[in-house]
C-alpha cells in the first residue's frame, strides 16, 4: 500500500505496527513538509500520531505547552501529540487541511481522523477481517484486487457533475470519510463513528449588521494571514489578475524580492493574469515568472493526461493535465504554493458545482439512467445554507479533485478556508456576499495602490466611470468570445471556422483569458493520440459508449467540421480511468510524484 502512494523521488516513506491494537500504518511525505518527522511520539511513547498534511495553530500554541513542560520545537508538527494528551478537544482546535491517526495505548484504542471539510480525503474499506483505511484510493486496490470495479452510478455522476457524490467512489466497495470525522477503532475494528465537528455550530450564529462584518472580517484576515505564511519551507505566490490573491498581497507586507510570484501563460500571448499579476508584482516589489503552457507541455500531454487520472484516481477529467505540468514547475521556484482558491467561493458564494447535461448521443441508456438521477441527489444538497453547501459538499468532493492533483507537486496553502475566517463569513449578511465590494474594499484599506490596478473583468483600477463601463464590457466581450471560440463554439460556427482554417482565426481570440486550449489542440497537435486512444478498439466497445456515435465525433472534431472537445473530454477521462484502474492486472503508475499520504 504504501509503495503505491510513493510516485516521485522527493518523498520518504515509513510504516508504524501496533499488533496489541491490530493496527498497521504507512505514509508517504513530500521530503522537508510539515508532515515531513512522522511519526510523532509523547514523552512516555504511549501515544503516536502520524499527520498528514498542515495545521496552522494559534501562535501561543507551542508556547503554552513548553510552559507545561512538553519538549517542543520551535517549528514544525512536534507539537500536536502533546496537544492531544493535554486536551479533550484537541480535533476541534485543529486549522488546516489534514489527515491523520493517533493511536493511544492507554485508552487501548487508535483514532482515525480527517479535517472539519473532509479535503484531505481518507478512503476505507470494511471487509470482514479488517477496516482498509488510505489517502488514495489506489492503495486500497492494490493489497484488495477484487475491487476493481466500476460503480456505475459513480461513473454516471462523474460525467454529469465532474466527481462522484455523497462521499461514494468510482469503486463500489471503497467509500470516503465524512467531514470532520473522528472514527475511533479497537482491536482493529471500528468502535465509534464520531464527529468532532457540525455546521451547525457556524450556521446558528447571528448574522451581523454589514459595517459591523466588515470590521470583523477585516480584522480576523488581516491578523490571521500572517500564520499562513510560516513554516520551514519558502513559499511562491501563485498570482493571478483576480480579487483574492491581489486581497492576500494587500494585507501581508512581505520584504521585497522574498516571495517569488508567478501566473500561468499560454502559447499565443500574455493572458489578463499575466499581464495584471505582472504589475501586482511590482507593486510590490516581488520578482514574477511567467509559467508558459506551450509545445513542451503538448509533447508529453499523454504522459500527463494519463498520471493525472492515475495520481487522482479519476477524481480529475483530463482537461486538468496542464495544471500537474504548471505544478510541476512551480516546485522548482518554491515547494509551498500560496493560492487565493477558495476566495471567491468562501467570500462571494460564487458556485461553479452543477449539473450538466453529457453529450448528446455519446453514452448508452445503461449510463444515462445514473446521469439522469443525479439531478434528484444534487437537488436534495442545494437545500441547505448555501455556505455550507460550499464547504462541506462542493469542496470535499467537487474541488477535491484538483486539490489532489496539485498536492502531488507541491504544499498548496490558502487563508480563505480558516476556521476563524470561516466562522465570521457565516455571520456576513446577505448583502455582503452578492457582489464584489466587500473584497474591493478590504484591498483599497490593505493597499491602496493595489486597487489602483484594475482586475482581469475590469474591477476596481483609477478611470473614470465611462472608461471603467468600456473596459468592463471589452473584457466580458473577449472572455465570451474566447469560451465560443474554444469549448463553447457552436457546430455552425465550426463549419466556417474550417472553411476559414488557413486564417488561423483562433490567433485573434485565444489565450486572452485562458492559458489552455483543448479545441484546437485536440484538433491539431494532439489528433493523434485522441485517434490512438479512442479510435481503439476497447474504447469502442466499453458498454456504457456508443461506439459508433464516439468514433463519428472524433474523426468530425480532428477534421475541424465539428466541435466535440467536451465529448473527447468525457470520453478520454473515462476510457483512461478504465485503463489505469480496471483493465489491467495490477495497478502500473504511468510515472513519478509529493504531500504526506496515510496508508
Amino acid at each position: 500500500m504504501v509503495e503505491a502512494l510513493r510516485q516521485e523521488s522527493f518523498y520518504v516513506a515509513g510504516t508504524l505496527v501496533d499488533e496489541s491494537q491490530g493496527l498497521y500504518l504507512g505514509w508517504t511525505a513530500r521530503q522537508g513538509s510539515f508532515s515531513d518527522p512522522m511519526p510523532l511520539s509523547s514523552e512516555r511513547g504511549d501515544v503516536r500520531l502520524v499527520f498528514s498534511g498542515e495545521d496552522f495553530p494559534d501562535p501561543g500554541t507551542v508556547e503554552a505547552l513548553r510552559a507545561r513542560g512538553h519538549a517542543v520545537a520551535a517549528r514544525g508538527p512536534s507539537y500536536l501529540v502533546h496537544l492531544y494528551e493535554e486536551d479533550p478537544a484537541f480535533l476541534s482546535r485543529l486549522n488546516g487541511r489534514f489527515q491523520g491517526v493517533v493511536t493511544d495505548r492507554n485508552r487501548g484504542v487508535s483514532i482515525l481522523f480527517n479535517d472539519r471539510y473532509g479535503m484531505q480525503r481518507i478512503y476505507y474499506h470494511e471487509a470482514k477481517d479488517a477496516l482498509y483505511f488510505a489517502a488514495e484510493a489506489k492503495a486500497i486496490l492494490a493489497v484488495r484486487p477484487e475491487l476493481r470495479t466500476a460503480d456505475p452510478r459513480g461513473l454516471g455522476e462523474s460525467v454529469a457533475c465532474g466527481c462522484v457524490l455523497e462521499n461514494r467512489t468510482l469503486f463500489p466497495g471503497i467509500h470516503v470519510l465524512p467531514p470532520a470525522a473522528a472514527w475511533t477503532c479497537r482491536a482493529g475494528a471500528v468502535e465509534s463513528r464520531d464527529s468532532y465537528f457540525s455546521p451547525r455550530e457556524w450556521e446558528e450564529q447571528e448574522p451581523m449588521s454589514a459595517e459591523a462584518y466588515y470590521r470583523e472580517l477585516k480584522d480576523v484576515f488581516s491578523n490571521r494571514l500572517c500564520r499562513y505564511f510560516g513554516g520551514c519551507e519558502p513559499i511562491g505566490m501563485s498570482l493571478t489578475g483576480g480579487l483574492d490573491t491581489r486581497l492576500i498581497l494587500a494585507w501581508r507586507k512581505s520584504h521585497a524580492g522574498s516571495l517569488p510570484c508567478y501566473s500561468f501563460g499560454g502559447m499565443f500571448r500574455d493572458c489578463q493574469d499575466v499581464a495584471l499579476a505582472r504589475q501586482v508584482a511590482r507593486a510590490c516589489g516581488q520578482s514574477h515568472h511567467t509559467i508558459v503552457v506551450g509545445d513542451e507541455f503538448l509533447g508529453r500531454f499523454a504522459a500527463y493526461a494519463e498520471r493525472s487520472i492515475y495520481l487522482t484516481d479519476g477524481c480529475v477529467d483530463v482537461s486538468h493535465a496542464p495544471d500537474l505540468y504548471v505544478n510541476e514547475a512551480a516546485r522548482a521556484i518554491a515547494p509551498v504554493r500560496m493560492t487565493g482558491n477558495y476566495g471567491g467561493e468562501v467570500l462571494r458564494r460564487v458556485r461553479l458545482f452543477k449539473v450538466a447535461d453529457p453529450p448528446t448521443g455519446l453514452f448508452r441508456p445503461e449510463l444515462l439512467s445514473h446521469v439522469t438521477a443525479v439531478r434528484e441527489t444534487f437537488a436534495g444538497m442545494l437545500n441547505r445554507h448555501p455556505l455550507s453547501f460550499t464547504l462541506f459538499n462542493q469542496a470535499p468532493w467537487h474541488h477535491y479533485g484538483l486539490l489532489a492533483l496539485e498536492q502531488t507537486q507541491v504544499a498548496l496553502r490558502s487563508p480563505y478556508l480558516d476556521n476563524e475566517l470561516v466562522r465570521t463569513v457565516f455571520r456576513a449578511p446577505e448583502s455582503a456576499c452578492t457582489d464584489n465590494a466587500v473584497c474591493l474594499r478590504l484591498i483599497a484599506d490593505g493597499d491602496p495602490a493595489l486597487a489602483r490596478i484594475r482586475t482581469d473583468l475590469g474591477l476596481a483600477g483609477d478611470r473614470g466611470p465611462f472608461r471603467s463601463a468600456a473596459l468592463k464590457a471589452m473584457l466580458t466581450f473577449t472572455f465570451k468570445a474566447e469560451y465560443g471560440y474554444d469549448y463553447g463554439m457552436p457546430q455552425w460556427v465550426a463549419r466556417i471556422d474550417h472553411v476559414l482554417a488557413p486564417c488561423r482565426l483562433e490567433r485573434l481570440f485565444l489565450g486572452r483569458h485562458k492559458f489552455y486550449h483543448f479545441r484546437v489542440w485536440y484538433r491539431n497537435q494532439l489528433a493523434k493520440y485522441i485517434r490512438d486512444v479512442l479510435l481503439d478498439r476497447r474504447a469502442l466497445s466499453r458498454p456504457y459508449i456508443q461506439g459508433n456515435v464516439l468514433e463519428r465525433m472524433v474523426q468530425a472534431h480532428i477534421n475541424g467540421t465539428r466541435n466535440y472537445t467536451v465529448a473527447i473530454h468525457k470520453a478520454l477521462t473515462l476510457e483512461l480511468i478504465h485503463r489505469a484502474f480496471f483493465d489491467s492486472h495490477r495497478l502500473t503508475p504511468p510515472a513519478a510524484w509529493p504531500t504526506c499520504r496515510l496508508t
